[in-house]
């Protein structure tokens, strides 16, 4: 049996990505400026971290024009909500080995000699 870690998905587990996709998965979908505002990101960090979840399929970018102004609506597809629960449930499985965990025993300290 691998270690729990080892099912961490390296698209979803970085911060911003994981927050991304918190934040989409809760409320079906998001605009830019909710996204950039919420997970505090600037527009280069969102756009570039945006970017590596649609490569790998966990989100769809949606471009529109509301009257004259244009929009950005982003998405979870259904990978990606399956992503986003393997990775929750690899960290509660790594979270609970980690509980079940005996507590380690102190160590003697050494002794100074003077």
């Amino acid at each position: 049996m691998s270690h729990p870690s080892r099912l961490l998905d390296d698209a979803v587990h970085q911060r911003t990505r994981l927050g991304i996709l918190a934040v989409l998965c809760e409320s079906g979908r998001a605009d830019w400026a909710h996204l950039r505002r919420t997970l505090e990101l600037t527009d280069g960090n969102l756009a570039r971290n945006l970017g590596k979840l649609e490569a790998a399929g966990y989100v769809e970018v949606e471009k529109v024009f509301e009257g004259r102004r244009p929009r950005t609506w982003v998405s979870a597809t259904p990978n990606g909500r399956a992503a986003l629960a393997a990775e929750i449930a690899a960290l509660r499985e790594l979270i609970a080995r980690v509980d079940d965990a005996p507590a380690p025993r102190p160590q003697p300290r050494p002794s100074v000699s003077t």
